[in-house]
């Protein structure tokens, strides 16, 4: 089975360094041409410098995802550049935060905005594109582990991203009778893969290195207080000892938005090396005893770069 992409537009958003970027550069090696938005124009431009670097075809459509008129800006955009839109990934989302004893009214309200009118205007102006001009498209949410399952610290994304599980299922009934597909995607804290940010933040992701205020992070200082997270090694505590990459989450999602997969809809993919599957119970093997997974298949071939910026 070869995954073709050709002849199709992708349009995502939050293309930013990590996953955001990680994807658009999968649709780009599988052959769609790819419109990269991000609030940080800067940004999209860097997703789109690592697509045509890797051979690929694609434009920077920055814009505020909560911000209706610029959602219909930036896709008219995308039509205009490239004739229509069969593929919608929305990727946009505030990251960090704190747990619900801390965290404050406005960067709650400001992170559940993000997520739910970029989810809600990017599906609501692709899928009246696609409708209008019969085109059986897909529509892939991007959630995060934390959406299905507890973990402290972060009381905002927690509560945005179970709200994305559900809104894939209801826009997928709403968009089936066009042939539209809508399904939403769980990764788990991917180590990151991207040179560039490699070069500026250095490896690991955030369950090696977790930030400061964001996810797993320190919450106040009473006297009070107890710990809100285990610090201690947490790779053996995925069974197949790691969660992946954004390359890894690319192949998936370009698997998801092709021919293929032409029937699945409301669905949810995982890909995290078997993190959400286990029980609260799992005894993991030492690290040295994992046989770990397959090699991974690279996206991002400019070697001559990679070293460059190792």
């Amino acid at each position: 089975m070869e995954i073709s992409l050709e002849g199709k537009v992708a349009l995502v958003t939050g293309a930013g360094p990590n996953i955001g970027s990680g994807i658009a550069l999968a649709l780009a090696r599988y052959g769609a041409k790819v419109a990269c938005n991000d609030i940080d124009a800067a940004a999209a431009k860097t997703a789109v410098d690592r697509i045509e670097r890797n051979g690929g075809t694609a434009i920077a459509v920055p814009g505020d995802v909560t911000e209706e008129e610029q959602v219909t800006g930036y896709i008219a955009r995308v039509i205009e550049e490239f004739g229509q839109v069969d593929i919608l990934v929305n990727n946009a989302a505030l990251l960090g935060g704190k747990g619900v004893l801390d965290e404050s009214t406005e960067f709650f309200e400001r992170a559940v905005r993000v997520a739910a009118l970029g989810n809600f205007l990017n599906t609501k102006h692709v899928g009246r594109h696609m409708a209008e001009r019969g085109i059986r498209g897909s529509i892939v949410a991007i959630s995060s582990s934390n959406g299905w399952s507890g973990s402290a610290g972060v009381i905002a994304y927690a509560f945005h991203k179970g709200g994305v599980n559900n809104f894939v299922r209801a826009a997928a009934m709403d968009l089936a009778p066009y042939g539209i597909r809508v399904n939403g995607f769980t990764p788990t804290a991917p180590t990151p893969d991207n040179p560039e940010l490699i070069k500026e933040r250095g490896p690991g992701g955030v369950l090696e290195r977790p930030r400061a205020h964001g996810i797993g992070g320190e919450t106040g200082d009473e006297e009070w207080r107890r710990p809100s997270r285990y610090t201690g090694q947490r790779a053996p505590l995925v069974p197949m000892g790691t969660t992946g990459t954004p390359t890894d989450i690319g192949h998936c999602v370009a698997w998801m938005c092709s021919d293929y997969a032409r029937l699945i809809t409301g669905c949810d993919f995982v890909v995290d090396g078997g993190a959400r599957a286990k029980n609260f119970a799992y005894a993991p093997a030492p690290a040295a005893d994992l046989a770990g997974p397959l090699p991974l298949i690279p996206l991002d071939v400019t070697g001559e770069l990679d070293q460059e910026l190792a």
